[in-house]
């Protein structure tokens, strides 16, 4: 599945659902990235290997069969830059939840906001979902300006919402638009 990111402006981005060939170029991302990635999110400590990433695509995929999450590549000018993905979706509630990642190196171009937007109108065209939701940590000033630049509302802040490494603990900022509002 190869997705259109949705935006005239930027076809130089695709999204390409989760393929086992992804793994070596997540892998490549993370294992020099790690640092930077760690600051916001729980699961680069865990990544000691490309084995990690192709477990992860087919856990994905599995998923992706069973209707509960939608996992994609950011393909951007031909390479893979970054992962973004409708990690939870909720068929009962109308709501799909969405998380991404960018390498460091394409930050600032307007990828993730291509690829969350192009995400959300598939979850309110493709499923048919009311509500689309992004969580950031709090003090993540790019990830909130994401979901600010779709129109997406603060709806509040989750105290201690999420542990990453070394013991740090940080809050979410929890962002959310429904079908009706779609800028």
């Amino acid at each position: 599945m190869l997705f259109e990111a949705g935006a005239t402006d930027m076809p130089e981005l695709k999204l390409a659902l989760v393929q086992p060939e992804f793994a070596k170029d997540y892998w490549r991302i993370v294992d020099s990235e790690r640092d930077d990635l760690r600051q916001w999110l729980a699961w680069p400590d865990k990544a000691k290997d490309e084995q990690f990433f192709k477990d992860f695509v087919r856990r994905s995929l599995h998923d992706y069969a069973d209707g509960k999450s939608l996992t994609c590549a950011m393909i951007y000018q031909g390479k893979v830059v970054g992962n973004v993905s409708l990690n939870t979706i909720d068929h009962q509630r109308g709501v799909a939840e969405v998380g991404y990642w960018l390498s460091r190196e394409y930050r600032g171009k307007g990828i993730a906001t291509h690829a969350v937007a192009t995400l959300r109108d598939w979850a309110f065209n493709h499923y048919g979902l009311k509500k689309f939701q992004l969580s950031a940590a709090a003090e993540n000033q790019a990830s909130r300006a994401v979901a600010e630049r779709l129109g997406m509302t603060l709806e509040g802040i989750i105290t201690r919402a999420e542990a990453l490494s070394e013991g740090r603990v940080v809050d979410h900022a929890v962002y959310g638009c429904f079908a009706t509002e779609k800028a």
